[in-house]
């Protein structure tokens, strides 16, 4: 390789390389972890039977992998995302809906995409833990029965739980 097509292949490669440590640096010195170190928070607009640790990105801004932990029988309404939502099963049984679609159960090792706009629920079935990635910024806007779309509080109701 002659001293030119090796400073080409430098000039290629450098930003890839800058980009990548830029990367590792927002995460800290961490290149994975395992779910006995991830910390859980709930999710904004979600269900309280959800909860997540973000992976990767930051879901207010742009494209994130957020793993979740989602209780037996918590639902999540039907509603719509901005971003294509993809659905990685670890482990658990979960039922997803989708308009003008037909039922999937997902198992463990289950893969679901659901596309920009795309309306559905999410019902957990058994214990649920799973990796949603996004590819834009995550946003949730639920909808009633007619589609149109309701506020976070209206969606919500039916998941609180009654006080005795």
């Amino acid at each position: 390789m002659t001293f030119g097509n090796l400073f080409r292949l430098f000039a290629l490669l450098a930003p890839l390389t800058i980009s990548t440590a830029v990367h590792a640096q927002e995460m800290g010195s961490k290149s994975g972890q395992n779910v006995t170190e991830m910390t859980f928070t709930n999710i904004p607009g979600l269900p309280t039977c959800t909860v997540g640790s973000v992976q990767n990105g930051d879901p207010a801004k742009g494209p994130s992998i957020v793993f979740a932990k989602i209780d037996a029988g918590c639902v999540i309404p039907w509603h719509w995302h901005t971003p294509s939502e993809h659905l990685m099963m670890v482990s658990g049984v979960a039922r997803i809906e989708m308009k003008d679609g037909k039922p999937l159960t997902l198992e463990s090792g289950g893969y679901a995409l659901m596309p920009s706009r795309h309306v559905h629920q999410f019902r957990c079935e058994r214990a649920c833990s799973l990796y949603i990635y996004s590819d834009a910024a995550f946003d949730i806007h639920y909808v009633d029965a007619q589609g149109n779309e309701i506020s976070v509080e209206d969606a919500l109701k039916s998941t609180m739980k009654k006080k005795p």
